[in-house]
């Protein structure tokens, strides 16, 4: 399976962050497998929140959360 995931998208997503519900505010790698296969099973949203959930839903599935943690220590956000 190809997920045609380039560099910057993978920067964005090690470091986005869900924006409601019981998990606002996490990182999206820290959201627990079972969360992200319930999207899968109902529908992802929309827009951004749902591709990058849909991405993240494939790493975890794959085992690759060490790849976005490795990310995030080696391209951390520059906050101004």
């Amino acid at each position: 399976m190809e997920l045609g995931l380039d560099k910057q998208h993978l920067i964005a997503l090690a470091h986005y962050r869900m924006p409601f519900g019981k998990y606002k505010g996490r990182y999206l790698v820290n959201l627990p497998e079972p969360y992200l296969v319930w999207f899968n099973q109902k529908g992802f949203p929309t827009r951004r929140l749902g591709e990058m959930l849909r991405s993240m839903h494939e790493i975890k599935v794959n085992g690759l959360e060490t790849l976005i943690l490795k990310i995030q220590k080696e391209f951390p956000v520059n906050k101004p």
